[in-house]
């Protein structure tokens, strides 16, 4: 289980580089290329800053209590830019800053209220957030210490925080970096992303109340704005992986379902945001087999696996195994829904 100085944090997008590169390659209009060009740049800027953002990621920033804070960049590159909102005050004028504000909150007290989680270190880290990151940004991220927020360009993708679900997906971020610690290539970083996929639509279902029969399973969706004669559902879909969308500027979801069509190649750090369709499915499997409400069984499962039995490598088969192990506590039904759940894929 990964230490609070045990390794470097990961930068975590949720706008995989495919998605931005298809963007690049297909778009018809040049601004809208040069933007990808440009999201894709800043990616890797970020990414390799990694290692010494180290030295400051774990800062004191514990409360013990639930604090937020909100930032507004104004459009710039600083973090975390000027305070415009802290814990208790109201709602404003400013959309992007009331979402950030309440879903940041929405996620916390799901993470208290059901994993009895004290945010995401378990020790009351205070949440920050800051909005309007640099100008028609296509991408929010966990950097190892707060959520940064673009606006959308206005044209494929709308304001990121407009979704709990990837609000919930992005802190969750920060509550792998504190425990399994999961290496953002590969499998162990498909894990990554899938949990955070996993997570953030139980966050999304226990806020609406939803049952795993009535959830939507879809993560993002709303945050493409619709265009005829195309599908912009969603990022992903852990119901269907690979039919959130398909149109000419953004490509095809290129998520499998199962083991039969894992991807193997180089792109997205060998698969991160593609290959994580396959336990996301998994996971879908075993919460409708359990009915009911996902985050009674099956997210419990998920989350002790997460936090006490993965690592920084773990693969996908360590994963079928601890979710296994961990579903014996819950009963025979449970152990058979979760086993047959990886069966199905393929694991």
């Amino acid at each position: 289980m990964c230490q609070h100085a045990g390794c470097p944090p990961h930068v975590c997008f949720i706008i995989p580089p495919h998605m931005m590169e298809h963007v690049a390659t297909n778009a018809s209009d040049p601004t809208m290329r040069k933007r990808a060009l440009h999201n894709l740049y800043h990616q890797g800027q970020l990414r390799g800053m990694r290692a010494s953002m180290n030295q400051f990621a774990f800062a004191g920033l514990g409360t013990g209590t639930k604090q937020r804070t909100v930032y507004d960049a104004q459009h710039g590159g600083d973090l975390p830019g000027t305070l415009v909102r802290s814990e208790g005050q109201p709602d404003g004028q400013d959309v992007a800053v009331n979402e950030a504000y309440a879903y940041a909150g929405q996620t916390y007290d799901f993470y208290l209220e059901v994993m009895k989680r004290n945010s995401v270190d378990d020790k009351g880290m205070r949440l920050d957030s800051t909005v309007h990151y640099s100008t028609d940004y296509d991408n929010a991220f966990w950097n190892g210490q707060q959520m940064v927020y673009g606006d959308g360009d206005g044209e494929i993708f709308d304001r990121f925080t407009k979704c709990l679900d990837v609000i919930g997906h992005e802190l969750t971020h920060g509550v792998t970096q504190f425990t399994a610690g999961l290496t953002y290539s590969s499998q162990s970083g498909a894990l990554n992303e899938s949990f955070s996929d996993v997570f953030g639509s139980l966050i999304k279902q226990y806020a609406a109340g939803d049952t795993a029969d009535t959830a939507d399973w879809l993560i993002g969706e709303g945050l493409l704005i619709p265009k005829a004669g195309t599908n912009r559902t969603a990022l992903r879909s852990l119901k269907a992986p690979g039919t959130a969308y398909d149109d000419p500027t953004l490509g095809k979801d290129p998520q499998p379902a199962t083991m039969k069509d894992y991807y193997s190649g180089p792109d997205d750090n060998y698969g991160v945001h593609i290959n994580s369709g396959i336990p996301n499915h998994a996971f879908y499997l075993a919460a409708t087999a359990l009915g009911g409400q996902a985050w009674e069984t099956a997210g419990p499962i998920w989350y002790e696996a997460l936090t006490t039995r993965l690592q920084l490598w773990s693969e996908f088969k360590d994963a079928a195994a601890a979710t296994r192990d961990v579903a014996r506590k819950y009963g025979d039904a449970a152990t058979k829904a979760v086993d047959d759940a990886w069966t199905a894929v393929g694991l």
